[in-house]
This record gives structure tokens, sequence and C-alpha cells, in this order.
């Protein structure tokens, strides 16, 4: 789809190398493998902002938009996150409605032609688009979102207004399909209460995805390739920009900061990186012919060179940093009678409800109420002062947590508490570390005489 979309919206190189800029970015990498529903969504966002476009270029009819509506809400059955490709899709409408009104992108009065003939380039619309005129000319040829033209440049059918009316029915129509899934989740919200607050270091990867493809979209404005519909810049970078900052405000209500929710947005991320490439290949032919057909391989083969270590990561078995048998293994090797176990944070809980068996005779000294008890996934800790107490009545403690390649700062009190007394009042005995988790066995210090 990717390909697809950069070949109609910016040219045949902009195609190829969105195409090929998609396939080597590490994270679509790394979800492709999984057997989680976030390829699938990436895969029915494409389907749909190729439709979108087809609508756009006014070459759709009914079944375009039963399928855009239906493609919408298929995603937002698997992800419900994946709706904010709406708004991403609302405003590539608007920027293409307003091209159409100001005559810059898709339509407006065309320069003198010939008589019927169509006009010259002034506005990109003396072909008629959406019914457009060359000035001194006769009717222009189909109107690409308004059907044949009419006299004096009015919209055929298409009109843009009818356009964004067709939008909000099919648009509307996903979102009540995926509407009772989306409440009864509220209910289920305390499942993924183990994401961390939203911090200002987890918007700094975001940040450069859109720098990157920020510089795409402005070397797709100065090219001189226009498509009969959208360009370039006005699809992808929606699709880029406005799932990652919808999900980074919906994570100041309910933290929600996952890279994996949004992954259809590097679609967008993909295409601007085409339609750079696009209008670099355009570049050097025009000062050296032979070497521009070169450009797009030699990209992509030192893309692929430098991106090598980290496909090769991503395939990996060290890359899944949920490995809770190997965990659990540890605990069974290390537990003695009497011993405690603590979690941090409390979601590595998981490892004890994979392998409850490993855990028989520990004490979960933190634990207030059961994950069965609480209905979550984790349980319901106590608080710190509780913790703290606990933990010094032990001499033993198992501590299951996150390597500390992949481990974060402590999020709440609790862990804080657990991290400060196990620093003052334990040393550690043993530490093994296998595929993101971390088992360490801490032994009470002696007091000082």
């Amino acid at each position: 789809c990717v390909a697809a979309l950069g070949h109609r919206l910016a040219g045949p190189w902009a195609g190829l190398g969105g195409g090929a800029a998609l396939g080597l970015l590490p994270a679509v990498q790394f979800y492709l493998q999984e057997g989680r529903p976030y390829a699938l969504v990436a895969a029915g966002a494409g389907v749909s902002t190729l439709l979108l476009v087809t609508l756009l270029e006014g070459r759709g009819r009914a079944v375009h938009w039963i399928a855009y509506g239906g493609t919408v809400a298929l995603c937002g059955l698997l992800n419900w996150l994946s709706l904010m490709i709406l708004p991403a899709h609302l405003l590539t409408l608007l920027l293409s409605v307003r091209s159409v009104r100001s005559g810059h992108d898709v339509g407006g009065p065309g320069g003198p032609g010939g008589p019927g003939g169509p006009g010259a380039p002034g506005g990109l619309g003396g072909s008629g688009r959406i019914g457009g005129l060359g000035e001194s000319g006769g009717p222009g040829g189909p109107g690409r979102l308004g059907g044949p033209g009419r006299p004096g440049g009015a919209a055929g059918p298409g009109r843009p207004g009818g356009l964004g009316k067709r939008w909000a029915v099919a648009a509307g129509a996903a979102v009540v399909c995926v509407l009772p899934l989306v409440l009864f989740s509220r209910s289920q919200s305390a499942q993924v209460s183990w994401i961390p607050p939203l911090t200002w270091h987890m918007l700094i990867g975001p940040a450069v995805l859109l720098a990157v493809g920020g510089a795409g979209a402005l070397l797709d404005r100065r090219s001189p390739y226009r498509p009969d519909g959208p360009s370039a810049a006005a699809v992808g970078l929606p699709l880029l920009v406005v799932p990652q900052l919808g999900l980074a405000g919906l994570s100041l209500v309910q933290p929600l900061f996952l890279d994996r929710y949004v992954l259809f947005s590097l679609l967008g991320l993909a295409l601007l990186i085409g339609a750079a490439i696009g209008a670099g290949v355009r570049t050097v032919s025009r000062r050296l012919p032979r070497a521009g057909r070169w450009l797009l391989p030699a990209v992509v083969a030192v893309a692929s060179v430098a991106l090598l270590p980290q496909a090769l990561a991503k395939r990996s078995p060290e890359s899944r940093v949920d490995d809770v048998l190997a965990a659990a293994d540890a605990v069974r090797r290390l537990k003695r009678p009497g011993d405690a176990v603590l979690f941090f944070p409390s979601a590595r809980r998981d490892t004890r409800l994979v392998s409850p068996d490993a855990f028989s005779g520990l004490e979960d000294i933190a634990l207030a109420r059961t994950p069965e008890r609480s209905g979550t996934l984790k349980g319901v800790e106590d608080g710190p002062a509780r913790i703290r107490t606990a933990m010094l009545t032990h001499r033993r403690i198992l501590l299951v947590t996150d390597a500390p390649a992949v481990s974060r700062p402590p999020a709440t009190e609790r862990d804080r508490m657990k991290r400060s007394v196990l620093r003052n009042h334990f040393r550690i005995v043993t530490d093994t570390q296998t595929r993101g988790r971390r088992v360490t066995l801490y032994e009470r210090r002696a007091a000082p005489r």
C-alpha cells in the first residue's frame, strides 16, 4: 500500500523508496514477527488510506466508501486506538479541500489553452479537475472528485462538500461499530495500569520521527511533481503526526504511551521518506541524468547496512524481553523455605501467574489483594509503609524485575520504597539475568555492633 500510495502521490521513485523504507524500519520488522494485531492494524491502515486517496482523486464509487468504513471498523475492533487514523484522514481531506478552493494543488483555473483543450499548469487544474476550465477553452475533461466538468469550474456530483459528508458517514459508521468495545474496555482499564506515566524522555523517539517526516514533507512541497489528488505531504504528515500526538494526549489522562499502539503511523513516515527520495532522484537526474537512477539503490544499500545490527537483534531470542519461564526457573533454583518474593514493578508478577508452582512456599510480601480477587493482571499492593515493614521482617528476599537494558525508573512510591529498602538494608547474594528478566537474591545485612 505504501508503494502504491507513493507512486500515485509523488511518482514511481517515491513509491519504490517508500515501500523499501517501510520494510527497513526496525519497529515494523519487530512487530511483523509477533502474533499480536499491530501489524494487521498497520496493514488495514494502509488499505484505508489507499481507499481514501482513491476517493479524493474522484475515482471512487459507493463500494469504495463501504470498503473504507469497513476497513477502519475492522482495525478498530483489533485495536480501538487505531481509530486515531480518522482525525488524520480528516486533516488530509481538509487539506485537499483547501487546495481545491485555493486552486493550488487540485483544481483551480488553468492557464490559457486552445479551444476545448486543457489549460497550462498555472493552477494545475486545466485538465478539468473538479470541473475546471481553460481560460479560453471549452469545458474541461473529466473532473477529478467531481465527475464531468461544468461551465465556470463548478464541481460535479463529488464536490468537496459532498465528499466531506460521505467521509463523515463512513467514519461515523466505523466509530459506531467499535464504540461498544471502547466502552467495555474502559471497565478493564486496570489491565493496562502497568504502563508508566508519560515523561518527556519517552517523547524523544517520536520527536525524531516527526522531524524526519517533516523534512520529507518540505521536500515534497518543493517537488515539481503534482498528483491528481492530494500531495504525499498532505497524506503522509497527518498519518504520522496525528496518531503520535493523539496517543500522547490520551496518555496525560490514562497512561497508554506505547509505540506499538500507533505502529500504523509509521506508514506516514515511510511515505514521506519515499517522497524525499523521489525529490532527490529528480534533482540528481536534472544535473546527472545517468546517476539519478542509482540514488535509490544506493540509499537502500546504505540504510540496510546501517540497520543490519538492529535487524539481526530484532530476530534474536534476546529481543523478546518477556521470557517469564526462564525467570521462573531461576526462582525455583534459588528459593528456600521462609523466603519472600518481591516484584518490581508489580507488572512482573506475570512471572508468577505463568508458573505458580515455581513460587510455591514464597510469601508475596507486597501483595494486598491477589489478581483473582482484584480482577487485575498484577493484583493490588499494600502502601509503601507496610511494604517496608514486611520487607524488614524477612532475612532473604527474591526480587523479580526487568534486566537493566530494558528497565525503567521507578514510577510509583511503592517501587521507590522497595528499591530504597533493598539498597539500605540488604546485600546481593546472587544475580541472574535472562532475556530481559532479572532475578536477584537479597540477604539481610548483619546489624552493626
